[in-house]
């Protein structure tokens, strides 16, 4: 197993092969009913619009479980996984209790931000000197900036290419096939 699936939590690599699963028998060329692909969906709780939907916008993928664990697992496949990781991590930050604050924000930063972090994610020098300023005295914002500017590269390069990835580009087409029919 590479180094990069490793780090995944189980629920999110369980969740991954379910929909690896899924979308394989959907990319297949077949002849299943419609019934049997809504059934498949239906256990997974894939709607079948879903996928639509996650064109419309960036927060619109992140917020459905699905496409959620989609594009973790499409970050993995082009290296970059920690991107979404770190975002992640900042948002499950926020809920800390107040005295955890300090310890949890070391621990980010030192996966992700620091320059021998084993999980860097790209931050201009800037983003990472108020981060680490924001590092004497941790609160629930120090790093906001930082997972802003990930987010926007989400946004702007990863997105993008997420769109026009093969497995979400066959997916889309068989859900709108699936529409027609």
């Amino acid at each position: 197993m590479c180094r990069g699936l490793e780090l995944l939590p189980l629920t999110c690599l369980e969740r991954a092969k379910e929909l690896r699963a899924l979308f394989g028998s959907l990319l297949q060329k077949s002849d299943h009913s419609l019934s049997e692909k809504s059934k498949r969906c239906d256990k997974l709780r894939l709607n079948e619009n879903e996928p639509l939907k996650w064109k419309e916008s960036f927060e619109s993928l992140l917020s459905s479980q699905n496409g959620l664990c989609l594009f973790r697992a499409f970050l993995v496949s082009e290296f970059s996984e920690e991107n979404i990781a770190f975002y992640l991590a900042c948002d499950d930050y926020r809920a800390t209790k107040p005295s955890k604050l300090a310890a949890k924000a070391k621990k980010i930063y030192e996966e992700f931000i620091c320059s021998d972090a084993p999980r860097e994610v790209n931050l201009d020098h800037v983003t990472k000197a108020i981060t680490k300023t924001n590092m004497e005295q941790p609160s629930l914002s120090c790093f906001d900036q930082a997972q802003a500017k990930i987010y926007t590269l989400m946004e702007k390069d990863c997105y993008p290419r997420f769109l026009k990835s093969a497995t979400y580009l066959e997916l889309s087409k068989k859900t709108n096939m699936g529409k027609r029919t």
